[in-house]
């Protein structure tokens, strides 16, 4: 299920930012009493009274003129106005209602989007001044006085919020189905790659509206079996993509992923590995999410027979915090090796929720250790009991261990290098976790 997008407009310096960290209840933002200083779009899980959502803060603003401060901020509007549920329209009520403020008042108005509309720098406790009931003049409705320094105010601007957040319901796809994140950079063929894959071969395909006003889920079944591909394309350009798009293009990733059984990560053959295939890829690691490397527009490139093997090379160097994950060469335009897609998406997906006996995955353990000896500091070894998996999606196991600050990162790695031999677990990442179960002070 997609959390609902809550956006946090408004122009430079009305403390966004320092609003934005109040709410998650951590600094993830930069905060900083000049206009502009949040160059990136930050976003993060919001929680309250048990409701979730996704938070957005539209910082980014780097004012050189009057004129572009205010054609930038159209821009941060109107992005936020097209992808988000419930906007968050913070203003000042230090300045008063300013002509920009306006301006990006009849914006909102015009989207019919739910709009809490908050009087930010109210300080000082009690009723609020004269000079909040100014903002009745936007005509957005009533304006909830806040204080994000202090953090008066935020309860009610979240029970706001709440009020106006769509309802949230669950998909109906079975457990059968395999839920297909295809993420990337603008232009790079995402919305290509899934219109291939449900246009050849196909018996049941249907467009089901995602719980999101800016992704489509599309539902497909064939012999191979049952998937859905959430598509996360449709913001592109031609020629450079503007940051904002672009990082609004991560969010919508993000997001994706969240909700994704295996994420399909495509990149443009003709441009590479970039800083925002890092990003989103490492994000769906973070996840526990299966991954397959798609790279798209193969087509496109004079190869000779070296070319795939060279290529594949510098992705295992780009994607070396991620050496479990399968490349495939693919066309979207032309077809080219998507029904080897389809079978890794698959195949992958099954790997992600595989389950291995304790007796076996004791075995591994057991010829692991002989092979290579636990390592000991100061006279203390590590003993490495038994192992067992704790769940999946992604295969979790956990060692039953006497010392657990003698389980060094690298004899980790270890033992997951020695699962991985064993069992494949091919295009998914692997959580190990440690367990104290006694302290044993006897030197061994």
């Amino acid at each position: 299920m997609a959390l609902p997008l809550v956006a946090v407009v408004g122009r430079p310096n009305v403390g966004k930012s320092t609003l934005f960290n109040k709410l998650i209840g951590q600094r993830l933002s930069i905060v900083e009493d000049t206009p502009g200083v949040t160059r990136d779009r930050i976003y993060s899980k919001c929680e309250w009274l048990g409701h979730e959502f996704m938070l957005v803060d539209t910082g980014g603003i780097e004012p050189e003129s009057q004129d572009i401060i205010l054609s930038q901020m159209r821009r941060q509007a109107q992005l936020a106005i097209e992808r988000a549920d419930v906007i968050v329209f913070v203003t000042d009520i230090r300045s008063g209602v300013t002509a920009t403020d306006e301006e990006v008042a009849a914006m909102l108005r015009k989207s019919r989007k739910p709009i809490v509309l908050c009087v930010n720098k109210c300080d000082t406790v009690g009723e609020p001044p004269a000079e909040f009931y100014e903002f009745y003049n936007l005509g957005i409705g009533d304006p909830i006085a806040v204080s994000s320094v202090h953090g008066h105010g935020t309860g009610d601007l979240l029970d706001q919020v709440l009020e106006e957040l769509p309802e949230m319901h669950e998909e109906d796809y079975g457990e059968d189905v395999v839920r297909v994140a295809v993420i990337g950079k603008p232009n790079v063929g995402k919305s290509s790659i899934i219109n291939r894959l449900c246009g050849e071969e196909r018996v049941i395909v249907s467009d089901i509206a995602g719980t999101t006003r800016d992704a489509t889920d599309t539902y497909v079944e064939n012999e191979q079996g049952k998937f859905v591909f959430i598509d996360t394309a449709g913001i592109r350009k031609k020629s450079k993509v503007l940051e904002s798009i672009e990082k609004f293009s991560v969010l919508r990733s993000y997001m994706a992923v969240d909700r994704a059984d295996v994420a399909v990560i495509v990149i443009d053959a003709e441009v590479g590995f970039t800083e925002q295939d890092s990003k989103v890829a490492g994000y769906a690691h973070e996840k526990g999410k299966a991954c397959v490397v798609a790279v798209n527009k193969w087509d496109a490139i004079e190869k000779d027979t070296n070319t795939m093997n060279e290529f594949k090379k510098k992705l295992e160097i780009d994607f070396s915090f991620m050496s479990y994950v399968p490349f495939v060469f693919v066309s979207a335009k032309n077809g080219t090796r998507m029904d080897k897609l389809l079978e890794l998406i698959n195949y992958t997906a099954q790997q992600n929720a595989v389950r291995i006996p304790t007796g076996r995955l004791n075995d591994v353990l057991a010829y692991a250790t002989a092979r290579v000896q636990p390592p000991s500091d100061k006279g203390r070894r590590l003993k490495i009991y038994y192992m067992t998996q704790a769940s999946t999606k992604p295969p979790t196991f956990v060692c039953f261990v006497n010392r657990a600050e003698l389980f060094h990162f690298s004899y980790r790695r270890y033992i997951e290098n020695q699962i991985r031999e064993t069992f494949g677990l091919d295009g998914t990442p692997i959580v190990m976790l440690v367990r104290e179960r006694d302290r044993d002070d006897v030197k061994s």
